[in-house]
């Protein structure tokens, strides 16, 4: 009796077990309900923009070279130095240019006296001329004597014009002379900021092909202005006048604001990609920005300001087996939505104007502030609790 009791139990306890597998795998592969995920309807700003990469320089920056060579004597000028206009910066050693001006002066002087010495015989050959004149006159000399009276007048008021021509190019040789001296004085032609030196003093500097950089002299650090590369497909939507911000990697959470003063026509070419440099002017009062600082600017191509908006995400989004109820909700050049109304899915109809990828214009349709769209879906998770946020929402 006791056994057949045992293998009672031991089938109830099998078909019990199989109810219970059965009964597990129904579950797991029931069909699952659908949640929805929702976001609302807002006001405020879209805008498209453009990403390039750039570096922060100075508006203006000057070069400071040498015109003549020899070597560097004294150096007043280092990094950061504040320099105003025609402060002495460096000296290139001034004695052999000295010397120059030495020989040339004393030449100067030379024909200076020459010119002096010819004009007193030009005095005595004009009287002698005269005198034997008047002579001729009352039959006292030969006409041959006066004759070369005459000639040595005019010879003698040649040599002056002769010697007036030497003087004025001996001071011109004296002038050139002394503007080499004072080109061994380097001296900042603005006020501004020395930002690079390149020379040490005791360093020879050679101007003899092409002139040597001495000094980089920023004119303006609080006026900075951002070299942007702009792609060839961009470029069109870069215009000057549109607002752009950027950030630099000293200063990754802030934001600075500029303007596209200029868009340059001339092409750059790296490896075969064409881009072109749209310069963004910024303001820096607090000196942040360091010239040579790497910026990745958006340049705002268009933008509407305080208009009905709905995420991106929202117009691609149709929810599955409502395809055909899409396109018959959808008129002609509009785009579809699925609002939430009264815990059903409707399709709504609008036009859309900017899309920025996060959010897109709302220009009409039966939209308005604060309404509830549908932006994605997703199948419940296998023995969730509660339901996700819009679950009870139904096509």
């Amino acid at each position: 009796m006791s056994g057949r009791v045992s293998r009672t139990r031991i089938v109830l306890a099998v078909v019990a077990l199989a109810a219970l597998i059965g009964g597990g795998v129904w579950y797991l592969n029931r069909a699952r309900p659908l949640h929805y995920v929702t976001a609302p309807v807002t006001r405020g700003d879209v805008a498209t923009s453009i990403t390039a990469s750039g570096s922060v320089n100075p508006v203006i920056t000057v070069q400071v070279g040498a015109f003549v060579s020899g070597t560097i004597q004294d150096l007043t000028c280092d990094y950061n130095t504040r320099v105003k206009q025609g402060q002495l910066c460096a000296k290139i050693d001034p004695k052999p240019y000295q010397v120059i001006v030495d020989e040339d002066q004393a030449d100067l002087n030379t024909a200076r006296a020459q010119l002096v010495k010819d004009q007193a015989n030009l005095a005595y050959t004009t009287l002698a001329r005269h005198r034997d004149e008047l002579l001729l006159t009352q039959d006292s000399i030969s006409r041959d004597a006066t004759d070369l009276a005459r000639d040595a007048d005019l010879q003698a008021q040649a040599l002056v014009r002769l010697d007036a021509a030497q003087v004025a190019q001996k001071a011109s040789t004296l002038k050139a002379a002394q503007i080499n001296l004072n080109y061994t004085n380097i001296v900042s032609p603005v006020d501004g900021t020395v930002v690079s030196r390149n020379v040490t003093v005791g360093q020879t500097v050679a101007s003899s092909f092409q002139t040597p950089t001495l000094f980089l002299i920023a004119r303006d650090l609080t006026k900075m202005q951002v070299d942007t590369n702009v792609s060839e497909s961009d470029i069109a939507g870069a215009r000057e006048g549109a607002p752009a911000s950027f950030t630099v990697d000293a200063f990754p959470t802030r934001a600075f604001g500029g303007q596209v003063t200029q868009v340059r026509q001339a092409p750059i070419s790296v490896q075969n990609v064409i881009t072109y440099d749209a310069v963004v002017t910024v303001a820096n009062p607090d000196l942040a920005l360091k010239p040579g600082m790497t910026a990745t600017a958006k340049i705002i191509t268009a933008q509407s300001t305080n208009v009905l908006r709905v995420p991106s995400q929202a117009l691609r989004f149709t929810p599955t087996g409502a395809a055909k109820a899409a396109t018959r909700s959808a008129a002609k050049g509009s785009r579809v939505v699925w609002a939430n109304r009264d815990g059903k899915l409707v399709a709504v109809p609008v036009t859309v104007g900017l899309d920025d990828d996060s959010f897109a214009e709302i220009k009409s349709g039966d939209l308005k502030a604060g309404d509830i769209v549908v932006v994605s879906q997703a199948a419940a998770a296998p023995g969730a609790s509660k339901p996700a946020p819009g679950a009870a929402l139904r096509l």
